[in-house]
């Protein structure tokens, strides 16, 4: 790798890293990964791809590859036992993940990072070097020079634009002096992965904790991994023995640990998103405890709103003032993640301890259906931005918004989901374009034209009405599936140029390249 520009520089090869990777090359941009370690990370890690997040993945054309190498559904379920080996005494599905929901065509998944990161490296073609460690950061007028350490060799990289995405101990954070709020580190746990012959065929599960700490099946053909608090002497640690207590009596298997990595429970979100051109992204901005697998969901619905946007500001047909938006929509949303997580890591450790303390007494847990039930936080995260235009109609009230999500067509939500002809649903017709939704193509045949990507679809009358729209209404979709703008009947005057100029930053007249296609 010589001296070299790029687009964008991508720091960080994980799942966050990757898709971003992915995202940009969907979009016509050039980009350079960097990774400091050699490999993909061997270990299993982050574990739960919610609805959201597949939805992103069929967007990019690989949600097939992914579910192959997951479990089948029934695994997406979270069991509660005093060992593994025992009865369970709480459990409770995953929604959007067991089965499918109406509100989503796509199904979450249960899978180790380990198998999921082979699939997004394949995602895209554009330049990937493992082993290059970024050493320092430098802004200057149009563009970031990044010093990187490859082969011991030092070598310069020019960028528009550079994503963080380095991980909970990022480095491009620490220089950029970014704060965080949050509780910080919360506990120092280990992972240790180990084969062994366990079999739960009629008991299938995604997750057991017991009062010993937690198992995870690793991959559908085999493979585990126990963590919990690391103990006071990790070095003198027997992790044989130490799993053998979590299997219980009962379970008499030869265990054979393969690798064990101590790691730290961090929680916290930064204070911002964004330096200058360098824009942060997954645990880099928002560290987020596993228990309830939200903390790489999140993160992948960072760099899908992040990437659409860089992609219209290096291709001209949106000002650089749209990228403000990202912290904008994006920090609200990682502190409402972050502070369900850590309420949910509280309840976890609150029901092990009062079966420990009373064992013979039944465990009250009332929360399990908030706790994996989150349609409402995946799929109901409402932005409010210079990039959304509202309408003046009232979001509905849920009950409770982790838990219900009411679809709604409202700019600043993502755009309800229906099922057209062949299997395809709305969400299948968006892309790397702004997308016009209307019952009527000829109201809006004579309002496009210029440079930024439009594309306008007709959908019935009935499909139009479950967005509320009226004759000759309009619903525009930014390319990260959330409205942009509606007009519930036909507007007056230049109302799409207008608004996809201001939804752009104003990037003046240059409006739309139309695409008027059918149902």
């Amino acid at each position: 790798m010589s001296d070299t520009e790029v687009p964008v520089l991508i720091v960080g090869g994980g799942p966050v890293g990757l898709t971003a990777r992915a995202l940009l090359g969907r979009w016509g941009v050039r980009s350079l990964l960097v990774e400091k370690y050699r490999e993909l990370s061997p270990f299993p890690r982050s574990r739960l791809l919610n609805v959201r997040s597949m939805e992103i993945f069929r967007q990019l054309g690989i949600a097939g590859r992914v579910a192959a190498a997951a479990f089948a559904p029934e695994y997406a379920r979270v069991r509660f036992r005093e060992t593994l080996g025992a009865e369970d005494f709480a459990s409770a599905p995953m929604l959007g993940v067991h089965a499918p929901v109406p509100e989503s065509p796509a199904l979450g998944a249960v899978t180790s990072q380990d198998r999921l990161e082979p699939i997004l490296l394949g995602a895209a073609d554009t330049r990937v070097r493992f082993g290059a460690e970024l050493v320092d950061l430098a802004e200057e007028t149009d563009h970031v020079v990044a010093s990187l350490v490859d082969d011991g060799t030092e070598r310069k990289v020019r960028a528009r634009y550079v994503i963080a995405a380095d991980g909970a101990n990022s480095t491009v954070r620490e220089w950029l002096g970014i704060d965080t709020l949050g509780p910080g580190a919360v506990g120092s746990f280990t992972t240790v992965v180990f084969n062994a012959d366990l079999r739960f065929e009629n008991e299938p599960g995604g997750a057991y904790f017991t009062t010993h700490g937690s198992f995870t099946p690793i991959y559908p053909e085999g493979g585990w991994a126990w963590f919990g608090p690391t103990p006071a002497e990790p070095r003198h640690a027997d992790w044989r023995e130490l799993v053998t207590r979590a299997l219980g009596p009962g379970i008499e298997l030869p265990i054979d640990v393969l690798r064990v990595q101590h790691w730290v429970m961090n929680a916290f979100v930064a204070s911002r998103f964004a330096a200058g051109r360098v824009l942060l992204a997954g645990d880099a901005v928002h560290a987020i405890p596993p228990i309830g697998g939200l903390g790489m969901n999140v993160g992948l619905a960072d760099v899908h709103n992040l990437c659409w946007k860089l992609a219209g500001v290096l291709h001209g047909w949106a000002g650089p003032g749209l990228l403000d938006s990202y912290q904008a929509e994006r920090l609200p949303v990682a502190r409402e993640t972050l502070e369900l997580a850590v309420a949910n890591s509280q309840l976890v450790r609150r029901v092990q301890q009062q079966r420990v303390e009373r064992p013979e007494a039944p465990v009250e847990v009332p929360w399990t259906r908030r706790y994996f039930a989150q349609l409402g936080l995946v799929l109901g995260a409402a932005y409010e931005s210079d990039a959304v235009l509202p309408d003046g109609s009232v979001a509905p009230s849920a009950a409770d918004p982790v838990t219900d999500y009411l679809p709604t067509a409202r700019p600043g939500h993502r755009l309800p989901h229906q099922w057209l002809a062949e299997g395809r649903s709305t969400l299948d017709i968006l892309g790397e374009w702004f997308t016009l939704l209307t019952a009527d193509l000829d109201c809006w045949r004579g309002r496009v034209g210029g440079a930024a990507p439009l594309r306008v679809t007709e959908l019935t009358v009935e499909q139009a009405s479950h967005y509320e729209l009226g004759p000759g209404g309009a619903v525009l979709v930014r390319p990260d599936g959330y409205v942009a703008a509606r007009w519930p009947d036909a507007p007056a005057g230049d109302a799409l140029r207008s608004a996809i100029s201001v939804v752009t930053s104003g990037a003046g007249d240059q409006v739309a390249v139309a695409d008027l296609t059918g149902r």
